[in-house]
């Protein structure tokens, strides 16, 4: 077996079994300035997912930044310009949310189960590395 294979295989027994730790249990979505303007002056403005993922025990803090010039609505919750709200999930579970930052008025939060040791973690990581690779290349 080459050195490369090996490496590869390793990396995927790690990947499988390793602990999931993410540096913060926040999961931020931003609502940028301008964003209620454009969709006054007709612009359909997809700024959020229709339906966020997140992950009991590792990315279970939903956290909303609105950068906008007016308030957004989240739920029972008034976000002010320039405030954050965060709403930690404690339970797996399936909430669906009127939400004014969203074109449809509805955002829903899927809190899934932790995954289990295996094929299920190392496909649990794959994609969550797949998801966070946008991010990760804007910032």
């Amino acid at each position: 077996m080459s050195l490369a294979a090996a490496g590869l295989a390793a990396l995927c027994a790690w990947a499988a079994l390793a602990p999931i730790a993410l540096a913060s249990r926040d999961e931020l979505f931003e609502i940028p300035n301008g964003t209620w303007a454009r969709r006054m002056a007709g612009d359909k403005v997809e700024i959020l997912p229709s339906e966020i993922h997140l992950t009991q025990g590792a990315n279970d803090v939903l956290l909303l930044r609105n950068k906008d010039s007016v308030p957004q609505i989240f739920g029972p919750v008034l976000i002010m310009p320039g405030q954050s709200f965060r709403l930690p999930f404690e339970t797996v579970s399936i909430n669906d949310f009127a939400c004014t930052a969203h074109a449809s008025g509805q955002m829903r939060v899927v809190v899934d189960a932790l995954p289990a040791a295996g094929w299920p973690r190392l496909k649990w990581r794959a994609l969550h590395a797949w998801t966070r690779a946008p991010h990760l290349l804007s910032t």
